[in-house]
């Protein structure tokens, strides 16, 4: 399949994806709102998430997957299928005793990441029981993971992006349950392990529809599971660098009451098209990076990096011109209702705006570290991310204490140094493979995000319009901010879509000519 083809599989079914936890949101928003509750749930979905980026999704799948396919094309099936097995008992061992340690040492690990709330016995010892029922979900995620792999490996993509629709119809049923923002919570914190077992369940069944056959066990050190450990652990210390920021600014924030849910919800909206573009194209460009990495083709995996460039840009740009133009708007129309305030909208769109600038920046981070990872490298991007991250922490924590001595909120400085953090990341990413002549700038590229970038500009002006319009009392839209948000975004794509195809930004043959490849 091609690069274009395999990342609208991916990107189509995240959509799906994006738009459930949408609905999620908006009732988990409605039903305990932006405060102390709220604070502690997310607390609770935050912290076993985080170890999933460190070890399931990041270092560890994609040491994989690079091992796997070698293993798979030199060797067979059966090789490639005890790579698997062994690489599938040591991640989810590994799990298993991250959740044993977290359950027992939660109420002293909560001084860390919810220290804010310390003084506040009530919240804080919500906050231990409601991760202390989610983190078994570290487990199941894992598996997902590694399974997601062998499938992505088959060019199968669809089964494990749309797995975590199952995730989000699980937390919609939890949130029906009661309208007590106390107990909304526990029910939604009890639906998170449920969840996780059946993403597991549906990505197994997919790869044993690919006579795979793979079970739990006792793991054993075969060389190949050293392989994959000793390129994985460059890419865990790289990822751990990341989520320390991540833990920090959560730390940091929890000092700030709704802070939290003021973060989690901008996050939400910025990490659209990076689901959608970034990790669409990233997981769709690796396959296909190992392969010319294989085979020498030092010309095609430059053309493809180039590629896979202006399809991300010309997918991600637009979005992030809407989101710093309207970020109060567009939050307070997604959540603004129930016990979500229109001061929440406003808190949380402040941190949208900043979390958006960097979104160009997070998504070249997933088109660009592919390259690195199909030639084993896991270290050069492990440099480049604790760079990285020690922007992010000396940055994030001076502005926000900043912020805080000049009388105003200090979790915005987090979003703008996190943003920052990542745009330094890109410039090292960049940098190093031009240096090593991985990747070169192709004559068209330059040309093509000059008119990608007016297309969006001119996108915004009628947007600007459109929204004048709406905040008018001539408006004819009377059914809510929600179907105003749903006009402003088509209306968005449909001036966008016209804008490129007439400065040929994006032109029909060039797409044909890329679902061809």
């Amino acid at each position: 399949m091609s690069l274009l083809r395999n990342t609208l599989v991916q990107t189509s079914l995240t959509l799906t994806s994006r738009i459930l936890g949408f609905a999620r949101d908006i009732l988990i928003a409605a039903k305990i709102g932006a405060g102390p509750i709220g604070d502690a749930f997310f607390t609770a979905l935050m912290f076993p998430n985080l170890f999933r980026r460190v070890l399931a999704e990041g270092a560890f799948t994609q040491a994989f997957v690079p091992v796997y396919a070698r293993t798979l094309e030199a060797e067979g099936a059966e090789a490639a299928r005890k790579v698997a097995q062994e690489a599938l008992r040591g991640l989810f061992a590994l799990a298993a005793t991250i959740i044993i340690v977290a359950e027992v040492a939660m109420p002293w690990i909560m001084f860390v990441v919810h220290g804010g709330y310390r003084n506040d016995p009530v919240h804080f010892n919500l906050a231990i029981i409601l991760t202390q029922i989610t983190m078994p979900y570290l487990a199941c995620m894992a598996l997902t993971a590694l399974l997601a792999g062998v499938l992505n490996s088959a060019g199968k993509f669809a089964l494990s992006a749309g797995a975590p629709t199952l995730f989000n119809l699980s937390l919609i049923a939890a949130a029906l349950v009661s309208d007590s923002p106390t107990e909304s919570a526990r029910y939604l914190a009890y639906a998170v392990v449920p969840a996780g077992i059946a993403q597991a369940s549906l990505l197994w069944w997919g790869v044993f529809r690919l006579k795979v056959r793979l079970g739990l066990g006792v793991p054993k050190v075969t060389p190949s599971l050293k392989r994959v450990i000793a390129l994985a652990i460059p890419g865990v210390i790289a990822a751990s660098g990341v989520q320390i920021n991540f833990l920090i600014s959560q730390a940091l924030a929890s000092f700030e009451e709704s802070a939290k849910s003021w973060l989690y919800y901008a996050e939400r909206i910025y990490q659209l098209p990076l689901g959608l573009v970034g990790v669409a194209v990233g997981t769709a460009i690796l396959p296909r990076l190992a392969r010319a990495v294989r085979s020498g083709e030092n010309a095609g995996q430059r053309s493809l990096l180039n590629e896979g460039i202006i399809l991300a840009m010309a997918m991600v740009l637009p979005a992030v011109f809407a989101l710093m133009f309207a970020p109060a708007f567009i939050i307070e129309s997604l959540y603004g209702r129930g016990a979500f305030l229109s001061s929440d909208a406003q808190r949380a769109g402040d941190a949208l705006f900043h979390f958006a600038w960097g979104i160009p920046a997070f998504v070249l981070i997933k088109v660009l570290a592919p390259a690195f990872f199909a030639h084993e490298d896991t270290i050069t991007p492990m440099k480049h991310s604790l760079a990285s991250m020690f922007v992010n922490i000396a940055l994030g924590a001076s502005l926000f204490f900043w912020l805080r001595s000049n009388g105003v909120h200090g979790y915005t400085g987090l979003a703008i140094a996190t943003s920052v953090a990542a745009w330094s990341n890109v410039a090292l990413l960049i940098t190093t493979l031009i240096r090593r002549n991985i990747f070169r700038p192709q004559p068209y590229l330059v040309g093509k995000l000059i008119r990608i970038v007016f297309s969006s500009a001119c996108m915004l002006v009628a947007l600007h319009g459109l929204l004048a319009h709406f905040e008018s009392e001539n408006s004819i839209i009377v059914a809510g901010r929600l179907v105003e948000l749903i006009v402003f975004v088509f209306s968005g794509m449909l001036i966008y879509a016209f804008s490129a195809w007439a400065t040929r930004a994006i032109t029909v043959p060039e797409l044909l000519k890329s679902l061809r490849k």
